[in-house]
């Protein structure tokens, strides 16, 4: 099959033919038929992810296709089935999963696909021979994947790939950062910092949850339009955040989303909120990098969260966010900037690097 292969960090992906094997036991081949391109894989081509250690490595996650075959004792997906591959299968027995909290799930097979491999710490993927790595045990910048079963999520056969494929991280990143994680109430003030493809959908969660006041701040101003199309009811250009948004809701908003990554911006967001308010991280800082916070804040009952993906349960979520799309109340057309095929996957990272789309989808034929 053809995949986008990383030899180099740094250096642009390879597209060349590779071996795949056949789904072991509890296993799944997927044919890719999208994949958006996602900050998060950006961030492995540059050597930056915790998670992308060895080379050669397949990189791609967001994604969404049709099932091709199947291993041992796999009951929940046939051949021909329409799925999006999530971007964690819980095991649904750990400790984590037996409290609900399966985003949070430590079940062998989750802990390995996050280290790019299957259950037995092998791959289903060969380079020159060698075997590679997936990005989370997915890698979908290839004409097909193979996943763990309860990764994968059915869909209806009308809906389509191109959109679909972003519920699997941007969507459900950011929507489930407000309806999951931070529990936007109607009525409510919203403060969303980064307007791009995750932080737009914090933007149409926030107005799904019924908040009136959604205040989007970015530095460019053509994903700021982007915002008011998607439900901000103001915009403005960082510089003193708690300044400006105070000037919009006085004493602070309710809910704040950094979307950005960055420690200063996310002290700022946490600033601009009012005493008993919430921040949630949703921006991947750099590991090891302080956040400075002033300490009096949290004695005004503050809270700061983090969260990892939208805090989802895969075969909860993704089919309630299809069925909005379906009925017209989640935006995802809109999202997508560009769709291009696998040859053209090193530009569209240019593109997602230059920040000039929203969101950047691969389409297979």
């Amino acid at each position: 099959m053809r995949a986008a292969v990383l030899t180099a960090f740094g250096a642009a992906l390879e597209v060349r033919d590779v071996e795949i094997a056949d789904p072991g036991p509890g296993e799944v081949r997927v044919r890719i038929k999208a994949s958006g391109v996602c900050g998060s894989d950006i961030k492995a081509l540059d050597g930056r992810s915790p998670v992308v250690r060895r080379l050669p490595f397949v990189l791609g996650h967001e994604s969404a296709g049709i099932v091709e075959s199947v291993g041992g004792g796999v009951t929940g997906v046939a051949p021909g089935d329409h799925v999006i591959i999530a971007m964690n299968g819980p095991c649904g027995r750990c400790r984590n999963c037996g409290a609900g909290r399966f985003h949070l799930c430590a079940g062998t097979a989750r802990m390995a696909a996050i280290m790019g491999t299957m259950r037995d710490g092998t791959t289903r993927i060969r380079v020159d021979g060698d075997d590679a790595r997936t990005m989370i045990g997915i890698g979908s910048f290839a004409e097909y994947a193979v996943v763990n079963e309860p990764m994968c999520v059915k869909i209806a056969k009308d809906a389509p790939f191109g959109t679909m494929c972003l519920l699997a991280c941007a969507v459900i990143t950011g929507v489930g950062a407000v309806l999951n994680v931070a529990r936007v109430t109607p009525g409510s003030s919203v403060l969303v910092v980064g307007c791009g493809g995750v932080g737009l959908n914090v933007v149409q969660g926030a107005a799904l949850a019924g908040a009136t006041t959604i205040v989007a701040a970015d530095v460019a101003e053509g994903k700021l339009k982007l915002a008011e199309e998607f439900g901000a009811t103001h915009t403005v250009l960082p510089a003193d955040l708690p300044a400006q948004v105070g000037e919009i809701v006085r004493g602070g908003v309710d809910y704040a989303f950094d979307v950005t990554g960055v420690p200063r911006v996310l002290g700022e967001a946490f600033a601009a909120t009012r005493p008993g308010g919430t921040t949630v991280m949703v921006g991947s800082p750099p590991q090891g990098r302080p956040l400075s916070v002033d300490p009096g804040l949290l004695f005004a009952s503050r809270r700061l969260m983090g969260t990892q993906g939208g805090d989802a349960a895969p075969l909860r979520d993704l089919p309630m966010l299809a069925e909005q799309y379906l009925r017209g109340r989640l935006d995802l057309d809109r999202l997508v900037s560009e769709r291009v095929p696998l040859e053209g996957v090193n530009e569209a990272i240019r593109h997602v690097r230059e920040g000039a789309v929203a969101r950047s989808v691969i389409v297979f034929d």
